[in-house]
């Protein structure tokens, strides 16, 4: 049988104190972990200019499809002979009338003189022309000319192309100084296309522009402000 004293009884409440003094002094010297970080402050990024038409072109210009046979659809072919023949002629009449710096003064020299010396040449060309759209379109066949032929000056005549055409006109008039009548269809045969070419490469051009920006507007949106700052997190980016 155990038996408390008065003094075993102190000495154990005074145990007990020690102990319970003890645990709380040691709650007290328990670390206390740091805040938690503040957020990372929003990044903002700036809005790069939105890619530019070659030559300055407008946005919407349109861009004529390929072909099946993989040449870009254009008024200069899938021609005859004679329509060929007739289209230079018509882009040499562009270029004498439009490049007016002073690199291509010979352009004008060099096409009056190519009228004048092939002139019953180009005669007989137009007529046969008449004779093949009237065979195509009946009676009314001028007005379906006059619109084509429309179709080709304005095709000659697009200002973005201007420089270059005017380049490629120039070479064009000064091989064609020493062309004889007799071999005019096979030198249009051969040169046409050198002209053609400079649209082809605008347009492949352009073509390449369209894809840059569908790809500007799928990254940065349709409306956002060249220049301005947007949030890193909006931006949609892509491989």
């Amino acid at each position: 049988m155990i038996r408390f004293t008065l003094k075993s009884c102190v000495q154990v409440l005074a145990a007990a104190s020690i102990m319970i003094a003890g645990a709380a002094e040691a709650k007290k010297k328990k670390p206390v972990p740091p805040p938690p970080p503040p957020p990372p402050a929003p990044k903002y990024v700036v809005v790069p200019w939105k890619p530019i038409p070659p030559e300055w072109a407008a946005p919407t210009t349109y861009v004529p499809p390929l072909g099946p046979d993989g040449l870009r659809v254009s008024v200069n072919r899938n021609i005859t002979p004679a329509q060929t023949l007739w289209n230079l002629r018509s882009g040499y009449n562009v270029a004498a009338l439009n490049c007016r710096d002073p690199k291509h003064a010979e352009i004008v020299v060099n096409y009056r003189a190519f009228l004048k010396a092939h002139a019953k040449t180009l005669r007989a060309t137009n007529t046969k022309i008449d004779a093949e759209w009237r065979g195509k379109y009946g009676a009314g066949f001028i007005k379906s000319r006059e619109k084509y032929m429309t179709e080709v000056y304005n095709h000659f005549a697009m200002p973005p192309t201007l420089p270059a055409f005017c380049d490629a006109a120039l070479a064009m008039s000064r091989d064609g100084k020493l062309v004889k009548s007799a071999a005019l269809n096979d030198f249009a045969a051969r040169s046409l296309p050198s002209l053609e070419i400079v649209f082809d490469d605008f347009f492949k051009r352009f073509d390449a522009y369209k894809v840059e920006m569908a790809a500007w507007e799928a990254k940065w949106g349709k409306d956002t402000v060249p220049g301005s700052t947007v949030l890193e997190s909006s931006v949609r980016f892509t491989n």
